[in-house]
């Protein structure tokens, strides 16, 4: 981690797009119309802290968009809450459709551009009530949302994702299942914006670096190769060739499926490891190599910029956009470090002929994490009592890199300075 004192300048090719995201029920608050809110209400295992106002980003967007601005942001990524839109099936809400459209307008006002995310995750809760993506005749429902929607907000997007990380549902047949359907709303969902918009469309990748926990066992690399062909290369080939191939079932193709992208959306954290010995194929990080920035057990807990250097350049045909990368951290100065390795292993990526136009970094503030207000990934600290925002180190950081296209020697000296006091957590 601390190679990144050593450094040199990390330059990037204009033009080059600089962002960062956010997600509507991380951030807006009282999204009491989505399926994540009543599994809040339901107190599920997994929601032990409810979003409430969250960020409150649904009052204060105004204020938000300003400081974006003031950030130098050049693009935005946000989602648009399908359960806001049409928080009862087949009625629709006139004025959360007008607040978003006031949000779009203010952002291409002052210059930002957006890529908008139609599926963050969250949904109706009636439509989960009808069995969600599970079912596959269910992507009807997503058609007709989108064909109502999209002809409205089509002249202030930039960039469209049709769905966020599907490929993050674990790996059995039951997530395989899921997987395929996803694919066809992808699929779906590209055409119907390709109908109305000429922007690029795509739906973003988790990229995961599946890493062998006994680097020379075979039986751990093939751990490894099953779970990127589970997460990874499935969706790479589906897209190259229209044939879904996944284990323990039959393959399928899809003329739809083929093709239906303009660029690789990928979003990228850190890697995890891979193991032959036990049911699910993972296994725990090195603890040597474990840095705990919260004090929290999270799946942060490894710096392996690495991963886009040895991955990006297997995402060829389309131009690679970055729509998420980031740590949650409490001392703001790791976000720094982080910042500074992943943009340096992508300059490297790009020298080894990964096609990137584009970074967004994950995020723009501190939101909640799906259960929890513990992990601070923003570059804006937000207090969860009064809503103050205050833009963090990492902010000013990230808003000079954009400014100067890069990492410059000035600025590796002026932020990256020998640091012998971060607080990190004993495992």
């Amino acid at each position: 981690m601390l190679t990144t004192l050593e450094m040199k300048e990390v330059m990037f090719p204009e033009p080059f797009l600089w962002g960062a995201g956010g997600a509507g029920h991380q951030i807006e608050g009282d999204n009491v119309h989505s399926q994540f809110n009543q599994m809040e209400r339901d107190g599920k295992p997994n929601f032990p802290v409810k979003s409430g106002k969250a960020c409150n980003h649904w009052e204060l967007y105004r204020e938000d968009i300003e400081m974006m601005a003031d950030m130098k942001l050049q693009v935005y990524r946000m989602s648009l809450e399908w359960s806001r839109i049409e928080p009862e099936q087949g009625r629709h809400d006139a004025a959360a459709l007008a607040r978003y459209l006031d949000m779009l307008e203010r952002l291409n006002r002052r210059g930002i551009k957006v890529c908008l995310t139609l599926h963050h995750w969250s949904h109706p809760q009636w439509f989960e009530a009808l069995g969600g993506f599970a079912k596959r005749e269910n992507v009807s429902f997503f058609e007709k949302y989108l064909n109502y929607l999209v002809p409205k907000i089509k002249d202030y997007v930039h960039l469209w994702v049709v769905l966020n990380e599907f490929n993050n549902h674990g790996v059995n047949p039951a997530a395989f299942d899921l997987y395929r359907n996803l694919l066809l709303a992808h699929a779906r969902g590209y055409r119907v914006v390709k109908q109305y918009s000429r922007a690029p469309v795509s739906s973003t990748h988790s990229l995961i670096h599946w890493q062998p926990q006994r680097s020379f066992d075979p039986m751990d690399r093939a751990a490894a190769k099953v779970l990127d062909w589970c997460q990874n290369e499935f969706f790479i080939h589906a897209i190259q060739t229209g044939e879904l191939v996944l284990p323990y079932t039959d393959a399928e193709s899809s003329a739809e499926v083929k093709g239906s992208i303009d660029y690789w959306a990928v979003n990228y954290y850190t890697r995890h490891m891979a193991s032959a010995r036990t049911k699910q194929l993972g296994a725990p990080r090195f603890p040597f190599n474990r840095v705990r920035m919260i004090d929290e057990t999270m799946y942060h807990e490894e710096f392996y910029p690495d991963g886009l250097v040895q991955h990006l350049p297997r995402f060829t045909g389309y131009p690679i956009y970055i729509c998420e990368n980031g740590c949650c951290c409490d001392d703001d100065r790791v976000r720094i470090i982080y910042l500074a390795r992943h943009l340096s292993a992508l300059r490297e990526a790009m020298n080894l002929g990964a096609d990137v136009r584009g970074y967004i970094h994950w995020s723009v503030m501190d939101n909640y994490e799906w259960g929890s207000f513990k992990p601070r990934f923003g570059l804006v600290h937000v207090d969860f009592e009064t809503f103050k925002r205050t833009l963090k180190p990492s902010a000013h950081f990230y808003r000079e890199i954009i400014e100067q296209h890069g990492i410059t020697t000035e600025l590796r000296q002026k932020y990256l300075r020998p640091l012998s006091d971060i607080t990190v957590y004993e495992a």
